[in-house]
């Protein structure tokens, strides 16, 4: 099989995609899974601290961390996006482990995130995030756009 050309990682922020949501949801090494209300319950009654919506000023500051650590590990940032409740980055990180990616990127936009003026929060970002493998520059540029525009199309698809 070939290489990838870049990963497309998506990072939610804590507590906005409990296992058990009704939008469905992805069990570590199990897959995709239907809702669960009882389940969501069960994970929102463990939460230490309430979900995090990201304001104007604190996606500004992951976007530009995201930016910074990419730079520094010399890994090619083809786009980052980040929302009120999750972060979308494609990247080329070459003899570089897709998951080591993602934990460097969370790790220092958590970092990033606690220094902000007047935060106290202690949890940011959910404990993992998905990782898909782009394989050929068409499904790169295909990436690359729905994390440019394909968040603000959502409702005029419909």
């Amino acid at each position: 099989m070939n290489d990838p050309i870049a990963f497309f990682i998506t990072i939610a922020t804590y507590g906005t995609w409990l296992p058990g949501d009704e939008r469905g949801w992805i069990e570590y090494q199990h897959g995709w899974q239907l809702p669960d209300p009882v389940r969501k319950l069960e994970a929102k009654a463990k939460m230490s601290e309430d979900a995090c919506v990201l304001t104007r000023a604190q996606r500004d500051a992951a976007e530009e961390q995201v930016m910074e650590t990419c730079s520094v590990r010399n890994w090619l940032l083809h786009e980052v996006n980040c929302r009120t409740n999750h972060i979308h980055v494609v990247v080329t990180a070459q003899h570089t482990h897709p998951k080591k990616v993602r934990a460097d990127l969370k790790a220092w936009c958590t970092r990033k995130l606690r220094q902000l003026p007047m935060e106290s929060r202690q949890n940011w970002l959910a404990d993992r995030g998905s990782i898909r493998w782009i394989f050929n520059e068409e499904q790169l540029l295909r990436v690359i756009a729905y994390v440019r525009d394909g968040q603000d199309r959502k409702h005029l698809d419909r």
